[in-house]
């Protein structure tokens, strides 16, 4: 008899080591409805389960991975059912011990680039400063921390190395791992994501999901490719760039005024040089300084298009070019009260998607319905929707299309208001979208954005 130090005891079965409990993954699940009865599906998917769980391997490994594949796709399939038999929004609400739970989300303020608050603060002490608050804020000891991404777009090397000294300085010991990585405006999706995987998979026990980017050190010619014509040309895209920055920056200016984003907002202090003195002071930035006041049709219709001599986009309606970090602190449900974490929300499920190139921004229409199908709910299930705002035609576009109710999207305004740095935005919608969800006594939300190069990403969260 051996154990495994997350799995438990294990036995031997030819040339596998397998879990003594494997069978019974599930064979507490009595939830298949529909066309059969509830027995029938416990029945045949503890059936399923045995047959998959129980036998030995064959030695090949192709072999190995069509058998992981039908049980995890197995497992895909009745975790659309909850524990209870319940299914779509009811099951998600569910707890147990395996779900992958967050501690604490905190993202630092946004700042308008080479003008902001941020503009003199490197990307490594913006994480580090984001790092620190998260470990004050959960209470979580750092040497629990086992696993660290960072999304981020524009760093020269890929950040690897001013990222892993980031997190030293923020207090986490040698033993925390680093690694960046970079898929365009959702990398830090992508980095919160991968550490959930890495939680379920059993590959960690504690891990950190983050993203940042110092548009302001980084950001210039080549840096992202012009919007696409197709969709600027597209006929129920092209009236909408106007009203959409007429509507959701009122949104964040409100929200700002009635101190919606304090709790999602760590406080940073920074050295800060006054371009009128060059005198260098230091600041704390606490607030979002990029949410303008007095926005109307008429103004934004005045500013010059930022691409295109005869373009349509410019900076009322595209996303503003922004400095920001955000981290968000996972674990498992059962680590999470074995440590006395405070649980705010959980992780649900997530998708990414390809669409054409020239047509990135549609990317939230296409990689939405995936994640809600993944999650087993629909779009009447969901309370809130945080689609990035990197342009307003796409935006609204995507919101149209999927036929989602204005009053959902975005609630308290989003990247057209208060910016989008590019490896942030990812990680800062889930502070965003689970601290509105708690104060509005709200349960579930979906974050999304479009992606460079043609694609989309999304996820699905439960608050708590």
């Amino acid at each position: 008899m051996l154990r495994n130090r997350r799995s438990g005891p294990v036995t031997k079965l030819g040339s596998t080591m397998m879990r003594e409990d494997g069978p019974r993954l599930f064979g507490n699940c009595d939830a298949a409805r529909g066309s059969i009865s509830p027995g029938v599906g416990a029945y045949l998917l503890t059936f399923i389960s045995d047959f998959f769980l129980s036998r030995p391997f064959p030695q090949s490994p192709s072999h190995i991975d069509v058998m992981s594949s039908a049980q995890q796709r197995l497992s895909q399939v009745s975790s659309h059912f909850g524990r209870g038999g319940k299914k779509g929004a009811a099951a998600l609400t569910e707890k147990h011990p395996d779900d992958i739970v967050v501690t604490c989300a905190l993202r630092t303020a946004l700042t308008k680039g080479g003008k902001g608050g941020f503009k003199d603060t490197a990307a490594a002490d913006l994480l580090a400063g984001v790092f620190k608050a998260v470990i004050n804020k959960s209470g979580i000891d750092p040497q629990a921390v086992e696993d660290v991404a960072v999304g981020s777009v524009l760093p020269p090397g890929g950040g690897a190395t001013e990222f892993r000294a980031a997190a030293l300085v923020a207090g986490f010991p040698e033993s925390t791992a680093v690694r960046s990585l970079n898929r365009q405006c959702s990398s830090g999706l992508q980095a919160v994501v991968d550490i959930a995987n890495a939680l379920k998979s059993g590959m960690i026990d504690v891990g950190i999901g983050a993203g940042v980017e110092s548009m302001t050190s980084q950001y210039g010619p080549g840096a992202v490719t012009e919007f696409s014509e197709l969709l600027e040309n597209h006929p129920e895209s092209a009236n909408c760039k106007v009203p959409m920055g007429v509507l959701l920056v009122p949104k964040a200016l409100k929200a700002q005024k009635a101190g919606l984003f304090n709790e999602e907002i760590a406080p940073l202090e920074v050295k800060w040089v006054d371009p009128k003195t060059n005198e260098e002071k230091t600041i704390t930035v606490k607030a979002d300084d990029g949410i303008r006041e007095g926005i109307t049709a008429e103004s934004l219709g005045k500013i010059r298009p930022a691409f295109a001599k005869d373009g349509s986009i410019h900076a009322g309606n595209a996303s503003q070019i922004s400095d920001g970090a955000a981290a968000v602190l996972l674990m498992k449900r059962s680590t999470a009260e074995r440590l006395g974490q405070k649980i705010i929300g959980k992780y649900v499920a997530a998708s990414v998607v390809g669409v054409k190139p020239l047509l990135m921004g549609v990317g939230p229409w296409k990689a939405i319905p995936v994640a809600l199908e993944k999650a087993g709910i629909t779009k009447d299930d969901v309370d809130i929707f945080e689609i990035n705002e990197a342009f307003a035609s796409q935006c609204v576009w995507c919101a149209n299309e999927l036929g989602l109710s204005q009053e959902k999207v975005n609630p308290k305004g989003g990247a057209i208001a208060f910016g989008h740095p590019l490896g942030c935005t990812g990680s800062r919608q889930v502070s965003t979208l689970l601290t509105e969800l708690n104060r509005t006594n709200k349960k579930i939300g979906v974050t999304s954005m479009c992606v460079g190069t043609g694609m989309g990403m999304a996820a699905v969260w439960v608050a708590e």
